[in-house]
């Protein structure tokens, strides 16, 4: 357990410890009751920080934070929520935590390795994310989703992020945070009709907070690795 804080560094500290005060102080103020709610959010900014270290338990804990979601969305009809979460997301963090633990950097079990897309692949790939944005808009427009247009952004966006993060390429992030944005207008319209979602507008500001410091930990991450790649193919001539 020592270790397990230790990991933890004075910028990660001060992120999640404003992003945990906010939410549970918004949940008390406005009088929330469901509880799955805030420990939902606690658990994702957690796997947040740990996915931003390159580290596989992030990935466990998204596991984990999608169920919740998956159940929070349900209760305000984002049936594109909770179907993406839970029948897209959940999967590919479940892929993405066998992959990372076959790649990690060195030998380090807490650290996976960069991986950089192919251009054949980042082709490939997009016509895919293209795809499955397609299919889900009819699919959530006959369930009658809630904030259809919104919703649809937010499966695409959800895609592409959770695709990257199994791959392993510190664009993730940036996809994640487009993401975040997208759902943080998404709980705004759903706090318009009852205050008691405002803790999960609260919860996506802190992940956007998250996720752009996750890119630039994965680029100093990027570019370390390669340092270190290059130093010991120097050595070894």
């Amino acid at each position: 357990m020592g270790k397990f804080f230790k990991s933890f560094n004075l910028a990660e500290w001060l992120i999640w410890g404003i992003s945990v005060a906010a939410v549970i102080v918004s949940f008390f103020v406005f009088k929330n009751n469901q509880y799955h709610y805030l420990i939902g959010s606690l658990i994702g900014f957690t796997a947040l920080i740990f996915v931003s270290k390159g580290n596989p338990l992030g990935q466990f804990l998204t596991i984990v934070f999608s169920v919740f979601y998956g159940i929070i969305s349900y209760s305000f009809n984002y049936y594109g929520e909770m179907i993406t979460y839970l029948g897209m997301s959940t999967p590919m963090a479940i892929a993405a935590l066998i992959l990372w633990l076959k790649n990690p950097y060195k030998g380090n079990r807490s650290e996976v390795k960069v991986n950089r897309l192919s251009k054949k692949e980042w082709g490939l790939f997009l016509l895919a994310a293209v795809a499955v944005t397609v299919g889900f808009y009819f699919i959530l427009q006959a369930l009658n989703t809630a904030n259809l247009i919104t919703s649809t952004l937010s499966v695409l966006t959800s895609f592409i992020a959770a695709y990257l993060n199994m791959r392993r390429s510190k664009y993730y992030a940036i996809a994640y945070a487009l993401n975040d944005l997208v759902l943080i207008v998404l709980w705004i319209l759903a706090s318009i009709k009852s205050l008691t979602y405002l803790p999960m507008v609260i919860c996506f500001v802190a992940f956007l907070a998250l996720d752009v410091y996750g890119f630039i930990n994965w680029s100093l991450m990027d570019k370390k690795q390669a340092q270190n790649d290059l130093t010991i193919q120097q050595d070894e001539e």
